[in-house]
């Protein structure tokens, strides 16, 4: 009962904030298409619900070549593919804006795991892998808050000299998994709200751990 109530919230929700946004949403669009390689909207095969394929929204924020170039899909701090209004497009979660035509179609809802690649997806542990999407991907999330400064671990894992993809399978992921599943046993309208208004808070602070006094019972982070 409550996926149906989600779901018109959704359509309500991404609808009205296409049309409010738009005076941000429209110059962003123009200055893109004069910026970087010219180009507006990054489109993408994600992993979503029920482990099936969809394209993912976003404002382009990187080279268009950039998963074949140095660094592969793994981006970090201050990347060298990172274009002009890149940088503060991903830092403020802008880039992520488009992902409500996503929503307002039906691909993703507001809140849910975040969507990932499939060579990302297949990271995740077997057993996570079976039940992640049995919710749809979000715009936002538990691990989206837990992991909002994702980049920046990345980065210094890179800069020791580890491996990346090894830190992203053996300790990220695995943790992700176990924060999605807590989520779905805990799904509500409450729980969807607070996650909402937490992930507000922490892009204006963004090393608040107000995530952790709202729900007690939430896997705290190893590292």
């Amino acid at each position: 009962m409550y996926r149906r109530f989600k779901r018109g919230c959704d359509i309500v929700v991404s609808g009205a904030a296409l049309v409010i946004l738009a005076p941000l949403l429209i110059p962003i669009m123009i200055g893109l298409k004069f910026t970087g390689e010219g180009y507006i909207w990054y489109k993408q095969e994600r992993v979503g619900f029920k482990n099936q394929p969809f394209l993912i929204w976003k404002f382009a924020t990187m080279l268009k070549d950039s998963p074949n170039m140095s660094g592969g899909v793994l981006t970090t701090k201050k990347d060298p593919r990172i274009t002009p209004m890149g940088g503060f497009l991903r830092k403020s979660k802008i880039n992520e804006l488009p992902q409500l035509i996503n929503i307002f179609k039906g691909d993703m809802s507001i809140v849910g795991p975040r969507p990932l690649m499939r060579i990302s997806f297949e990271t995740y542990p077997k057993e996570v892998q079976k039940v992640i999407y049995n919710v749809k991907p979000g715009l936002t999330g538990i691990g989206s808050i837990i992991f909002r400064d994702e980049e920046e671990l990345i980065t210094q894992v890179k800069n020791k000299g580890e491996d990346t993809w090894a830190f992203y399978k053996n300790q990220i992921y695995p943790f992700k998994g176990k924060v999605e599943q807590w989520y779905q046993e805990h799904e509500s309208f409450f729980t969807d709200i607070k996650v909402i208004a937490i992930t507000a808070w922490v892009i204006i602070n963004p090393t608040n751990e107000i995530v952790y006094k709202w729900f007690k019972d939430l896997p705290k982070r190893p590292f």
